[in-house]
């Protein structure tokens, strides 16, 4: 008996390239070629990536499970519906260029306050990693873990003042959305 399923699994991680573009262009209807669009990021390339998944045409129940297991391999993933991906290119996707230029600020700012420039950023750096693991590890949201370490009149609060003064939370939420637009964009054309 000859197989009406295709041994091909086709995976883009193109931004934008909807699963629909992808079917039309590689003729997955006639070929039965299995289709997964995946947005994941950079971190991956330490075992850290954030990524989500939509399942196409053709898929089964198999190539959900082999794209959960090699995803969280390289970090954690999500199967989300495909009109949601190009909001996950806008926040992890592209959310490691956010981090890091916020490693720079931070690293910059200790630099200006008379760090040497390797000792601030690692600082930096860690800062950054042990606040995430804080948020994942105790499941608390960030606002409870901020309020935390900020105590009446002191530096946090100072700083924290500092920050939203300069916008930061807005511009945060506008990178990620005009990636998220972005991303769409490019799914249009």
């Amino acid at each position: 008996q000859v197989s009406t399923q295709s041994t091909w699994v086709l995976i883009s991680i193109a931004a934008g390239v909807t699963l629909s573009a992808i079917a039309k262009h590689s003729k997955a209807e006639q070929t039965k070629v299995r289709l997964v669009r995946v947005m994941p990021n950079t971190p991956c390339m330490v075992g850290q990536s954030a990524s989500a998944f939509s399942l196409g045409l053709n898929t089964t129940s198999e190539d959900k499970e082999t794209m959960s297991k090699l995803l969280d391999s390289v970090g954690v993933s999500f199967e989300l519906p495909e009109k949601l991906l190009d909001a996950v290119t806008g926040l992890s996707g592209s959310g490691p260029a956010y981090v890091y230029q916020f490693i720079e600020a931070m690293a910059d700012g200790g630099v200006r306050a008379g760090l040497p420039r390797q000792v601030a950023q690692t600082l930096a750096a860690q800062t950054v990693l042990g606040s995430a693991q804080m948020v994942l590890t105790t499941g608390q949201h960030p606002g409870q873990l901020k309020d935390a370490v900020t105590s009446p009149g002191g530096t946090t609060i100072e700083g924290v003042h500092a920050l939203e003064n300069g916008g930061m939370r807005a511009a945060v939420m506008n990178a990620v959305c005009a990636a998220a637009a972005k991303s769409k964009e490019l799914g249009a054309n």
